[in-house]
Order: C-alpha cells, then structure tokens, then sequence
C-alpha cells in the first residue's frame, strides 16, 4: 500500500506548493517536453552539441523538481522522505509483484541482447518513434551525458511520478483505490511524454502503470526506481552504426 501524506495542512503552504507541482507534472510538463524536444530536433543535423544542450537542461529540470518537493518536505514537518516512498518495504512483496519484477528482468534481459545484435538494433530502430532514435547518444561524451539522464530519470521521475504525484493524491482523496493509483500514475507518465506521439504516450502510459504497480506491490520506491534506471540504460547498448545520420533528411 502507499503511504499517504498527512501533514500538509489545509491551505497551508506545503499543500498550496504540493499542489501547483501535482499540476505542472500532469499539464506543465507535457508542454515544457514538447517545447525543449522541438527546439533539439530543429537544432539537430547544424548544432553538434544538440543532445548535450537537451541532456543539460532535462538533468536541470528533473533535479530542480526533485529539489521543490524537498522543498514540500521542509515546509511540512510531519512530513518526511518515507511518506513519498524513499524506505524499505515494509512488508513482503505480494506474488503479482514478485512475477511482474521477474518478468520486467526477463524482458530487460532479452532485449539488452537483441539490441547488441546488428540485425535486430536495425530493426529496432526503424520500428522506435523518431523522437526515441534521435534521443540516443551517438558520442562517447554523449553517451557519459545520457547515463546521467537515465540515472536521474530513475530517481527523480519515479519520485515525481510515483512517490510524490501519489501520496499528494492520497492526502486530497484517501478512499482511492490501489487500481485507480495504478491508472492514475500510468496516464500522468505516459502525458509527459507527449513529445513521443500518440504511440509514445500509449507505451510509457503502459510502462508507467506497471512501475505504479511494483511501487504499490512491494511499498517502496526503490524498485521501481532500479527498473526504470535499467530501462532507461539499456539505450547505451545500442550501436550507433544502425542509427540514421542527424539533420533534415534522417
């Protein structure tokens, strides 16, 4: 179960600054991505440190989130780090939870080899959105860039997403149920990832929903962190020999 916050107090401060991040995660940041991505691809084929300037500014952004509801944290002092997730489990995970984590390895497993092979990185590319191929780092100081990225997009969305996003839901409407979390974590995820296209939102909707429910399962943040950091980091196995060239024509 997710701990809920009960110490934001009624139009105190800390539910008035809780409740502008809730609504800049589910509406603010699909535009801000869309906006930041459009300028990298127009950027893309002219500019060579187009994907560091995004990397930057998504580290940026990401941190600078994480940073405000720290901020939430301080102004609520009944309010800690264990409320948003950040512990142990506090029990043992339900099975359901315990195959869905199996599976997701399996599957992380699987497609870590698939993308090492030339043939199926191919296919793999000319199948994934392009906003996905022109994301993945082609240099070495870009790939150094994109770790980062990917590790904080493992800590500080699943913070933003699931820990934070959630238990503010909670404090506002404590009968939810478990399902509702799930749908609701998944469909906050997947909007802000608007700048993927409709298949994008879709997937990452789905892939958001499952990190949801490893959170729910197993009453910690910490897994679903793991899972979605190696998600994230596989992109660093792809060859960037089966990758289009950057510019207009890619």
């Amino acid at each position: 179960m997710i701990p809920a916050i009960d110490g934001l107090g009624a139009f105190g401060p800390a539910a008035v600054a809780a409740c502008l991040i809730v609504a800049y995660l589910i509406v603010g940041e699909p535009v801000v991505g869309r906006v930041l991505h459009r300028r990298f691809e127009a950027a893309l084929g002219h500019d060579p440190d187009a994907r560091i300037w995004l990397y930057q500014r998504l580290l940026v952004l990401e941190w600078g989130l994480a940073v405000l509801v720290g901020g939430v944290v301080l102004l609520a002092p009944s309010v800690g780090w264990t409320e948003l997730g950040l512990r142990l489990p506090d029990r043992a995970p339900n099975a359901v939870a315990i195959v869905l984590a199996v599976l997701v390895i399996v599957f992380l497993v699987m497609s870590t080899r698939a993308v090492r092979r030339p043939t199926d990185a191919a296919r793999l590319a000319g199948a994934a959105p392009q906003a996905i191929i022109a994301l993945v780092p082609r240099t070495l100081v870009e790939r150094r860039w994109f770790g980062l990225v990917a590790l904080t997009a493992g800590v500080s969305e699943e913070l933003l997403y699931r820990g934070f996003l959630l238990a503010v839901v909670l404090a506002i409407a404590p009968d939810i149920p478990d399902l509702g979390l799930v749908v609701l974590g998944g469909v906050a995820f997947g909007l802000a990832h608007l700048y993927q296209g409709r298949g994008g939102v879709v997937t990452t909707s789905v892939l958001g929903a499952l990190l949801t429910f490893l959170y729910v399962g197993t009453g910690t943040l910490l897994v679903p962190m793991l899972v979605h950091a190696a998600i994230d980091l596989r992109i660093l196995w792809v060859p960037v020999r089966v990758l289009p060239p950057d510019g207009p024509d890619r």
